[in-house]
């Protein structure tokens, strides 16, 4: 088993248009690698993020196959690296739906891990409405995948609130949750949730987020984060726009908060 791992952390303010976000998305993934990252993760809808939510329905691809799972895959391959694409939409079982679909694409460019949001976001504060259910369809079940440093949980955004979903990720040493959250519950709760969720679970989180006003008038909070089992942030991006944060994750770091509060194995419920 891998002893460190260093990761990177996207963020960035997506745009319509898919081609150029994937264009900007490679920038990224290619900065990244130059900082010595193996592990990347985007963040939620990096590939479009479009104020008509038809328009996901447009640019959905069939798991398995589509541009945007190109890129990823080729990416990945060309770098050697792990690739955590964000999230896409994916054709869901109902024609007019989609998936809210995290992918993981190993070194080898094959994807290793498909993770739908099981929790779908609905907000109304004024005139500032989401209601994520109208096109999408929930996920099923938690989602987690093995490499060689240590096992990795899945979240997107949303399933920050609801602690239940993580316990049943079977023991995680990563989570990684891209985002895309509002300003208003960003500023609220964002870094609160992000830590909760790596002190309770003894676990490193990888928080990749859109954070800016985009190009279709929504703004996001951004302040993507790294933050270690003991809850501290061993990285974060303070200011919106693109940037790419990197990290280095320690085996020890994680085997010593587990063994000082072994809180995992304390559970009675």
């Amino acid at each position: 088993m891998l002893q460190n791992l260093m990761v990177a952390v996207i963020q960035m303010v997506s745009a319509k248009n898919v081609e150029s976000n994937l264009a900007r998305a490679e920038q990224s993934v290619v900065e990244a690698v130059e900082k010595g990252a193996s592990l990347i993760a985007l963040p939620e809808y990096f590939p479009s993020m479009h104020s008509d939510s038809s328009y996901k329905l447009k640019i959905a691809e069939q798991y398995g196959k589509g541009v945007i799972q190109d890129k990823m895959a080729e990416l990945a391959q060309k770098h050697n690296v792990w690739i955590v694409a964000g999230s896409i939409p994916v054709k869901g079982r109902q024609a007019d739906k989609v998936t809210n679909t995290s992918l993981v694409f190993a070194p080898d460019g094959h994807c290793v891990a498909r993770y739908d949001k099981v929790h779908l976001f609905d907000f109304q504060r004024g005139e500032e409405i989401y209601k994520e259910s109208d096109s999408h369809e929930a996920g099923l079940q938690p989602v987690c995948f093995d490499t060689p440093w240590g096992r990795i949980g899945l979240a997107v955004c949303y399933d920050l609130r609801f602690p239940e979903l993580f316990r049943k990720l079977d023991n995680p040493d990563i989570i990684i949750v891209p985002s895309a959250f509002t300003v208003p519950t960003g500023q609220a709760h964002w870094e609160l949730l992000l830590k909760a969720r790596a002190v309770e679970n003894q676990c490193y989180v990888l928080a990749p987020a859109q954070g800016g006003v985009h190009e279709n008038g929504r703004s996001t909070w951004g302040h993507s984060m790294i933050i270690d089992p003991w809850g501290e942030v061993l990285s974060e991006v303070t200011e919106a726009g693109d940037a790419v944060i990197c990290a280095e994750l320690s085996r020890d770091r994680f085997n010593e908060i587990r063994q000082q509060l072994p809180a995992w194995l304390h559970r009675r419920l």
